[in-house]
């Protein structure tokens, strides 16, 4: 992976991947900005609808390359059309969520209310440019940095871990969590947003080596069901994993706990949420009656069959009641 930083990057790296005719996959909000592309999908969707995969994929004739900007699911759906089509992927990023570091991708299926996904995606570059994530909300803010940290926090314990990926895992969480309260504090200076992009960058690369846990997929099952943000309900779900996991991978959190400069990080992660508005699944949406429901689509996810304390449904609903 080519990871560069300044968008005026953007166009030798096209040239050194030799992509001359690149599709840009993102939306309207970005129609104003002049990039050295061939043609232009805007529309794409939260979540990742079928029906928006399949739309971009049209608009593909012509191109030798994609360019994906936005959040991760302007990213998720770029990644979705190059693993359909075969052609490389450079993503700018414009939110925290590290959907730029993975060949995987989430798409909805809004008939049944599930998020899938796949891989294959062919990643060839990264373009980071702290200067785009000026304009993002504070909700968004604090939770695609709060999916980052929970990308470092489980890259540093789930099953598939490497060792390689504890230093950017660690890494990650200390600049997340010393950066993002001064970012919700005022969002319109560029230091704090560059270091948290740094951070969120470094937690990316994690996430690629070393893999997802429970957290995720709590946070998957419930965002594919209800269509809520996927930040907020890793910030939600984060805590109550790192507390379950805890007698078995104390090691690893206490490690997670030092880069974070806190002696509790479960403790650190809520109040960075609750700092940010993420308190309770119910203050979302989520229909208690349902929590059943949603333990039994997480179990059978990747994440959950990743994590290194076993976690079938009755266990994960528990969780989810205890922050319900």
């Amino acid at each position: 992976m080519i990871v560069r930083w300044g968008l005026d990057e953007l166009g030798d790296l096209l040239l050194e991947l030799d992509i001359m005719r690149p599709l840009l996959v993102s939306t309207e909000r970005w129609a104003h900005l002049e990039l050295p592309v061939r043609s232009r999908f805007l529309g794409v969707e939260a979540h990742v609808p079928v029906a928006t995969v399949e739309a971009a994929a049209r608009a593909v004739a012509g191109s030798d390359g994609l360019v994906g900007l936005g959040g991760g699911s302007a990213i998720d759906t770029t990644k979705a059309v190059s693993a359909q089509t075969g052609l490389p992927v450079v993503s700018i990023p414009t939110t925290y969520s590290g959907a730029e570091w993975t060949a995987f991708f989430g798409v909805l299926d809004p008939a049944t209310r599930t998020k899938g996904g796949g891989g294959g995606a062919r990643l060839a570059g990264i373009v980071y440019e702290p200067e785009l994530t000026l304009g993002l909300p504070p909700a968004e803010s604090a939770g695609t940095a709060l999916n980052a940290l929970a990308h470092c926090a489980e890259a540093l314990y789930a099953t598939g871990r490497q060792a390689a990926g504890d230093r950017p895992a660690l890494a990650g969480a200390g600049l997340i969590s010393g950066w993002l309260p001064a970012v919700l504090a005022d969002g319109s200076e560029l230091e704090p947003r560059t270091q948290l992009l740094r951070g969120a960058a470094a937690a990316g690369e994690a996430l690629a080596i070393s893999g997802l846990a429970l957290a995720h997929a709590m946070a998957q099952a419930l965002g594919g069901r209800y269509g809520l943000p996927h930040g907020a309900l890793n910030a939600i779900c984060l805590p109550p994993a790192l507390r379950f996991n805890e007698p078995v991978v104390g090691e690893q959190l206490r490690r997670l706990a030092d880069a974070m400069e806190t002696d509790d990080a479960a403790s650190r992660a809520e109040e960075l949420a609750r700092s940010a508005g993420f308190r309770r699944l119910r203050e979302l949406g989520v229909p208690e009656g349902e929590l059943e429901e949603v333990a039994a689509l997480a179990a059978v996810r990747a994440g959950a069959r990743a994590n290194p304390r076993p976690a079938g449904p009755p266990e994960i609903a528990a969780l989810l009641r205890s922050v319900w």
